[in-house]
């Protein structure tokens, strides 16, 4: 019994090396392919301090705040897990949108199944930033939370209900709070399963290569690709460090750092940095649901590439023009979301809202 018992484990352990550490990829994959093991080392980073900070957080609104500047000041290292928990969300962003723009530069959304998981990912993981950014509870947090979950109001019918049911009340409070809270806590989880979901159909169907070429010149992931990727941790390791202990503040806005305050409201309300290209497009849209709509289908136009040209040469010039035309926008749009909602900068992200839509289109059918 015991050596049947034995032997299952080493089977298992066999067929995980197999099919993870000695996959098969093509040789000419380039560094470009270093960010989805970094994505993967950014979400354990992300549950493991989130799971440390958790003991100490306390989602009553009254001490919801207090038990934030507790962490930072009395607890053992506490400052540092909440720093790099903070930053390690913004480093996960930048590689998560240089991953999707490595994916639609090099056409990886040929490999259907991969390409959606990637997609819900993204949504997954939006939505667990945002739960998270309320969590503080300063005022850009509850006043953030107050904006966006007010978007779902504009579903015909069954808006204002699921407005109060999200609030658990018919404003922003205490029973809010304690369900972004649970919400926040278990969705990385979730995030994880997609995750190793999005690895499984990868390891099915095979990377994508720069060159597009037949899955012919395949080499094992182990030692080829490791080696890389051991470079890519270093850098990544040193830079979160780098920015955690030189700039920890860097990417937080100074009013959250304010206890929210109802009857007082912020100047300007806007969402973090990751989020600014789609607020962007949702501001430029002078119809509350027409904006809504503008905003989900800024992420969800990505699925629609599925039904693109798949034309097996990936070397058109024009395509990969506007690709580089796709990330001058996209970069612009954030820029654009970061400032105050007048003239001319509402009429700049209006006509860089069309561009950004019009040049996905574009991309679709060059």
């Amino acid at each position: 019994m015991f050596e049947l018992l034995i032997f299952k484990i080493l089977k298992n352990i066999s067929f995980f090396i197999k099919n993870s550490v000695m996959v098969p990829l093509p040789s000419s994959i380039s560094y470009m392919w270093n960010f989805g093991s970094l994505l993967g080392l950014c979400l354990f980073i992300q549950i493991g301090s989130g799971l440390f900070l958790s003991l100490h957080y306390n989602s009553n609104v009254e001490l919801a705040f207090s038990s934030v500047i507790y962490m930072m000041n009395d607890v053992n290292h506490g400052w540092i897990l909440r720093v790099i928990h903070a930053n390690g969300v913004t480093m996960m962003f930048i590689f998560m949108y240089i991953h999707i723009a490595r994916g639609l530069y090099y056409k990886s959304y040929k490999l259907t199944l991969v390409w959606l998981v990637g997609i819900l990912i993204l949504l997954l993981t939006m939505g667990t930033a945002f739960l998270g950014y309320v969590l503080p509870w300063g005022q850009m947090s509850f006043w953030g939370a107050m904006v966006i979950t007010n978007l779902i109001s504009t579903i015909p019918y069954l808006g204002v209900t699921l407005v109060e049911w999200v609030w658990g009340g018919f404003s922003v409070s205490e029973p809010t709070l304690t369900r972004f809270f649970s919400f926040h806590f278990i969705l990385p989880f979730v995030i994880l399963g997609a995750s190793a979901l999005h690895i499984i159909f990868l390891h099915k169907y095979l990377s994508s290569n720069p060159l597009g070429l037949p899955k012919t010149d395949m080499i094992s992931f182990h030692p080829f690709f490791t080696v890389k990727d051991i470079l890519g941790v270093v850098l990544f390791l040193f830079s979160l460090l780098f920015l955690s202990l030189t700039e920890p503040y860097k990417f937080m806005d100074p009013d959250n750092f304010i206890l929210a305050n109802s009857m007082v409201t912020p100047v300007h309300i806007q969402p973090e940095w990751y989020f600014l290209f789609a607020y962007s497009i949702l501001r430029a849209v002078p119809n509350k649901l027409g904006g809504v709509i503008g905003l989900l289908m800024s992420i969800l136009v990505l699925a629609l590439f599925l039904f693109s040209n798949k034309s097996k040469s990936q070397e058109s010039v024009y395509y990969k023009s506007f690709c580089w035309v796709q990330f001058t926008i996209f970069m612009l749009l954030t820029w654009t979301g970061s400032l105050p909602v007048e003239s001319p900068f509402l009429e700049i992200g209006q006509c860089l809202s069309v561009m950004y839509f019009l040049n996905m289109f574009l991309l679709m059918y060059l």
